[in-house]
């Protein structure tokens, strides 16, 4: 039977090191485990405040606005026709000049015309001369039919010649009167002050009276009228607005307009509207409103594509909110912090309205008193902590 060598035993010293490193390790896993279980969770450090600037937010009174397209047109227009026929002999303006009522603008041959007119006074002092006559013998016969001298019958006779004479000096006057006129109207003449355009007729052309081209137009530029459109909806929602007193005219009664021109600059003067029609137009669903504008220095032309701002009416507890203030979500719904009672920010939904004096004029989610954040929305979350600081205020509405 074969005998195997006997396992060496370990010896002292390598079991007391093994020994030494188990109870080494062992102690410090008990030590970890009694840490972990006796001490508590670190909790994480407060979030800083963050500074904003905050604008408290006060009703105030504003004028609200409408701006409508329009197109400019003349205070007065009127296209110079001829009256009578003939020839013209000269133009008496300068083609883009201002006139004056009455002025001299053509002339019209009027040789013919003085001959007519001639020839109807000539015809008026016979009819005259003859009615004399007539008046003598009508009277003799009188006197003689009142001794019996003349039948009544001839008496008679005579005063009806009479009649007849006095008849024909009338219509000769009519004549007379009739051929100065056409005398008159061949001097054409402005029938309104205003400015002048371009003549369509020179010095030689022949004119006939009442022709369908007109000669020159004439355009009265000062005051000047402003026609725009509103739509029917939005002229419905604005009476309602009055009748219910969220808005007001203001004292004259008559809303104020202000212009944009095409170049996007604002017109020096400011007018007022006049009237509004009476109708809606079927195709666009509009009305048309105009209004009356001062124009000193011509600058207006008929014609120009303007945009009127138009006065809609006052809102006396109106309150706007810097459009830096106001964000969009992703919907494309206003919203805007506004420090809560807790001293963290509060993130509010809006209903705004127009912009006046570039500010958002909000229609409900803010409230008088309110402290709206405007500065510093950068990393602001809704329930962060706030540092409130005033923030400039921006200009005064310039409505009120």
């Amino acid at each position: 039977m074969r005998k195997f060598p006997s396992r060496p035993t370990l010896g002292m010293p390598a079991f007391t090191l093994l020994t030494v490193v188990v109870a080494v390790v062992a102690a410090f896993t008990l030590s970890a485990c009694g840490q972990a279980a006796d001490a508590p969770a670190a909790k994480p450090g407060a979030a800083p405040a963050a500074p904003v600037g905050v604008l408290t937010l006060q009703p105030q009174r504003v004028a609200l606005t409408a701006e409508l397209a329009g197109r400019t047109v003349a205070f007065q227009n009127a296209e110079v026709r001829p009256q009578v026929t003939g020839i013209v002999k000269t133009r008496a303006f300068t083609e883009g000049s201002d006139v004056k009522a009455g002025q001299l603008l053509y002339q019209i041959d009027p040789a013919s015309y003085q001959a007519a007119l001639d020839s109807a006074k000539a015809t008026l002092a016979k009819a005259e001369a003859n009615a004399a006559t007539a008046k003598l013998k009508a009277g003799r016969y009188d006197e003689l039919a009142g001794i019996d001298a003349v039948s009544k019958q001839l008496r008679d006779d005579t005063q009806a010649a009479l009649k007849q004479a006095q008849a024909d000096v009338a219509a000769a006057a009519a004549a007379v009167r009739a051929a100065q006129i056409d005398l008159d109207r061949t001097r054409v003449s402005a029938p309104i002050a205003g400015r002048i355009g371009r003549s369509a007729v020179t010095p030689g052309a022949l004119v006939t009276a009442n022709q369908a081209t007109a000669m020159a137009t004439l355009q009265q530029l000062d005051p000047i009228y402003v026609d725009v459109t509103q739509t029917s909806a939005e002229l419905l929602r604005l009476q309602r607005d009055l009748a219910e007193g969220r808005l007001q005219r203001d004292a004259s009664g008559q809303a104020r307009v202000k212009l944009l021109l095409e170049d996007g600059s604002t017109y020096e003067q400011e007018g007022r509207l006049q009237f509004s029609e009476l109708q809606v137009d079927p195709a666009s669903g509009g009305v048309t409103l105009r209004a009356q504008f001062p124009n000193p220095k011509r600058q207006l032309l008929p014609g120009m594509y303007v945009r009127a701002q138009v006065q809609s009416g006052v809102q006396a507890q109106a309150l706007l909110a810097p459009q830096a203030a106001v964000q969009r979500d992703p919907r494309g719904n206003a919203t805007a912090f506004v420090i809560g009672k807790d001293g963290k920010a509060e993130a509010r939904q809006l209903q705004t309205g127009p912009v006046i004096d570039g500010q958002w004029l909000v229609t409900s989610g803010l409230a008088a008193g309110d402290r709206l954040i405007v500065d510093g929305l950068q990393r602001l979350r809704p329930g962060m902590p706030v540092q409130a600081a005033p923030a400039a205020a921006p200009a005064a509405s310039a409505a009120r």
